[in-house]
């Protein structure tokens, strides 16, 4: 008995450390050292115990066995060229599955001759691709796969089988590194195309926008699969490793909302990894996060590292403390297949099994492919400087194909002219590629197909759309949105919210800013739009205004008033997010570029919380459009304003968007009115086309007394405004001696002081719209008022905020004026490294003091 207890724990402990002696290093460099817990004397089995019999109950599917047996079945199993740590898994079903799929086949598939004939193909297409680009191309930077190519049949795998089970569509997401064999070994893009991107023609007349390149470009196909047809999207991306793993997400989530994918099992990521970027990239941890999290989960993704056991020229003593690249998906039990990439029958065996495992269990899996990168980081980039020993040891190294093909000749599965006649076949396919390259014209797909079919791009013109509604629509809805269910125990100060709102739809009462946004979602759900909106509390919302989600206070069951404002309505998502910015708004952004027709929108819990996604911003939201000519509806909600709540809290940044701002690529607003805000959020989809829409969201303005707007302002003709002039109340035209041109909060502050003072000579004109700037309107109203000087009035310090964008277009504007005017004037805070003070009583002095030199009144209150 004490034996089979003993002899347990042997085994026990190669399933979870057995990994740790796998040969996983096709170079031989690193040598898998002696683990105590895998010696059997460790246990107290002695050489002269190894051959007798022991009981074991069944275990490795054998009643008795030797010691010598159980290392053998053991080593097999769990040290060959696959090595897998999945005893970390707390669910007992998901481990006893994988340990019996592993250890009754001891880890291996038992290829046909035609299965192993197709892998060598694949290698041999993997990398002859990369040595034609090498001879046709030398030096040119390209990224190659080379030392890596196994990663060409494993995707193959993954789609093979993911589509026996299912499966309709892959999303793909990776980085550079072998990203031209997958666009064109994979996902069927011509390699004249690419050939004619190194030469450097251009797309075509059919392509808009800068564009991008080669490495970092996507693409689309259909593959059929034995008669099961898997669409293949490969997801653009920038330099930034690893930044595309949100987007991936969120594009599968909006695909599985299109198709009714309830089980999450049509649809499906792929995330490609360098080891380096897995180890070191935040996000990679972030997007682990999201993947059991009702709002953002798809399912399962299939994760595959490329493993080159080195970063640019940093070994990986250097850059993880972790022993595998990988661990840090033990963060949420996903199972870690490491394999050897010189054993491309195990890497396939590891796609397949983790294709299984994802479609059965609908969780993250990931596939190491421990292999190497025969040049550089790029190709025209010197190893040796830094790496030697690799590079000598990769020198002298047959290359995966070669290594494949011998062991095919020596299981007499082909001869040496068959694996010749391979290569050849494809060396001709490439010329013959290559001599269409010069005058090749690539057809550009459209990208206004599929979901995005009947939308285009914008035109010149107002853009307005049709926002507003009926009365009828706003009374209909107002009785929906107010309506609390009679078995529902809601908090006493939301049943008092409530009544109030009830008076707004009845016109009793003027709007305030949440009631205006709920009126927007719950109209446009009523016109089949879906609504997602996620960020930190946004459900309560951060300043206790929004309360999309009621909570019962007896037994904390939700209530969601837009999911019961009509009976065939579309869907209301609002979801409280993880701690994170980087990966929730990449993966808002990734939905929004496969949904089309939903208000998809990422709340900053404040303004400067996007600071977290600065990459998402600069890389993808801002140039998306123009570099990989896909098109976003994102909005972005940022609260801005400065209430003295410090440097923390008070800007959203607007002036790092306003600098992004060219060729229409973005919107960027700073309301005033609970309406602009409503059409604004309306129009996102009563256009013809998408454009990101950035938001500065109020804070005080939420409850302040004058932040209102009429029942009528939503109905009938009304729109989006632009810009919002005075036109009562003040002296005449010709005597207003001054114009304050501003944008946000900081116009009720103006107001009260103007009022407090009886200024009657000096308009305030609100900006709205940041971007596109609105010079038609304002060229309007500078017409207007001849006679007076024109000052911009913000609150932010002069090296932020708006003034930098501002102050040339307006003084463009004042330069075209018939009567030439003087440059615009500034009044605001000085120039900060901080955005705003930590001392309120500071505060308060600098708000007064940029509030008197807008009014133009000195240092006593008195007119200058």
């Amino acid at each position: 008995a004490q034996d089979s207890v003993r002899a347990l724990m042997l085994i026990r402990s190669y399933r979870v450390r057995g990994h740790l002696a796998a040969k996983l290093d096709p170079l031989g460099i690193h040598i898998p050292e002696d683990h105590p817990e895998l010696d059997p004397q460790t246990y107290g089995f002695d050489k002269a115990d190894w051959n007798r019999p022991i009981y074991i109950g069944g275990v490795l599917e054998l009643q008795t066995a030797s010691i010598e047996k159980i290392l053998r079945i053991c080593r097999e199993t769990y040290c060959g060229t696959i090595g897998i740590e999945f005893m970390h898994i707390q669910f007992p079903e998901e481990k006893a599955w994988i340990q019996e799929r592993i250890e009754e086949a001891r880890n291996q598939t038992d290829f046909t001759p035609r299965g192993k004939k197709a892998i060598l193909e694949r290698l041999i297409a993997a990398e002859g691709f990369e040595q034609f680009l090498q001879k046709k191309f030398i030096g040119t930077k390209r990224f190659g796969i080379e030392g890596g190519e196994a990663v060409i049949p494993c995707i193959e795998q993954i789609m093979k089988r993911g589509g026996q089970q299912g499966l309709e569509e892959i999303v793909v997401g990776m980085a550079h590194r072998g990203r031209l064999n997958m666009l064109t070994n994979v996902m069927g893009k011509p390699f004249a195309a690419v050939f004619s991107e190194f030469l450097g023609n251009d797309a075509g007349p059919d392509s808009f926008g800068s564009g991008d390149v080669k490495y970092h470009l996507g693409t689309s196909s259909d593959r059929d699969f034995d008669g099961n047809i898997v669409h293949l999207s490969l997801t653009p991306n920038p330099s930034h490793l690893e930044a595309v793993n949100p987007v991936v997400m969120g594009r599968v989530r909006a695909k599985q909302n299109q198709r009714g994918d309830i089980h999450r099992e049509k649809v499906m990521g792929v995330l490609l990894h360098g080891d380096a970027a897995m180890a070191g990239q935040g996000v990679v941890a972030e997007t682990f996060h999201l993947s059991e999290l009702e709002g953002y989960m798809t399912g399962g993704t299939i994760h595959i590292v490329i493993n080159n056991q080195i970063g640019f020229t940093t070994l990986p003593r250097y850059s993880r403390s972790s022993t595998y690249p990988t661990d840090v998906a033990k963060t949420v039990q996903a199972p870690i297949i490491h394999v050897n990439g010189d054993d491309p029958e195990a890497v396939v065996h590891a796609a397949r099994l983790a294709t299984e495992y994802r479609m059965l269990f609908h969780k993250d899996i990931v596939i190491d492919i421990v292999c190497y990168r025969r040049h550089g980081h790029n190709e025209g980039d010197e190893p040796m400087f830094t790496q030697p020993v690799m590079y000598s040891a990769i020198k002298n190294h047959s290359t995966t194909a070669d290594i494949y093909a011998v062991k095919l000749m020596q299981e007499n599965l082909m001869t040496s002219n068959e694996v010749q006649a391979l290569r050849q076949n494809f060396e001709d396919l490439m010329e013959q590629e290559f001599a269409k390259a010069k005058d090749y014209n690539e057809r550009i797909v459209s990208v206004l197909e599929g979901a995005w079919q009947g939308l285009g791009r914008p035109t010149d013109g107002k853009r307005r759309g049709q926002t507003a509604l009926t009365k009828e629509q706003v009374e209909n809805l107002g009785k929906r949105l107010c309506h609390i269910p009679d078995n529902f125990n809601a908090n006493s100060k939301i049943v008092r919210q409530w009544e109030s709102k009830s008076e707004m739809f009845k016109g009793e009462k003027d709007f305030d800013w949440a009631t205006a946004e709920a009126l927007a979602f719950a109209s446009l759900l009523s016109e089949d739009f879906d609504v997602r909106l996620s960020g930190q509390d946004s459900g309560r919302g951060t300043f206790s205004q929004r309360h999309a989600i009621l909570y019962d206070q007896l037994n904390g069951k939700r209530y969601i008033p837009l999911n019961h404002i009509a009976d065939n309505q579309a869907v209301f998502e609002v979801i409280d997010s993880p701690l994170s910015e980087f990966s929730v708004m990449g993966f808002e952004y990734g939905f929004s570029l496969a949904e089309p027709n939903a208000l998809t929108i990422w709340e900053g819990q404040f303004g400067d919380f996007a600071n977290g996604a600065q990459v998402m911003i600069d890389q993808f939201i801002s140039c998306g459009e123009a570099k990989w000519q896909r098109m976003s509806g994102l909005v972005l909600m940022l609260p801005h304003g400065y209430e003295g709540q410090g440097p923390e809290h008070s800007s959203a940044r607007l002036e790092r968007f306003l600098q992004l701002c060219a060729e229409d690529n973005l919107q960027v607003i700073n309301c005033t009115t609970p309406a602009n805000l409503f059409h604004a959020l309306r129009r996102q989809l009563h256009r013809n086309f998408r454009k990101p829409l950035v938001v500065m969201t109020p804070k005080s303005l939420l409850r302040h007394p004058r932040c209102l707007s009429d029942r009528e302002d939503f109905i009938g003709e009304n729109c989006f405004h632009r810009v919002l002039g005075e036109t009562e109340g003040l002296a005449a035209d010709k005597k207003i001696q001054r114009v304050v041109f501003c944008s946000g909060k900081v116009y009720y502050d103006l107001l009260e002081w103007r009022e407090k003072e009886s200024i009657i000579d000096v308009a305030i004109v609100r900006v709205e719209q940041l971007y596109p700037f609105p010079d038609d309107t304002i060229a309007e109203i500078l017409s207007r008022y001849t006679n007076a000087d024109a000052v911009w009035c913000q609150e932010e310090p002069q090296n932020m905020g708006a003034w930098n964008f501002i102050e040339r277009r307006m003084n463009m504007l004042l330069g075209q004026a018939k009567n030439k005017r003087k440059p615009i004037l500034y009044a605001g805070r000085e120039e900060a490294a901080s955005p705003a003070t930590g001392s309120l009583k500071k505060h308060i002095a600098q708000q007064e003091k940029l509030l008197k030199e807008a009014l133009g009144l000195g240092e006593k209150g008195k007119r200058k």
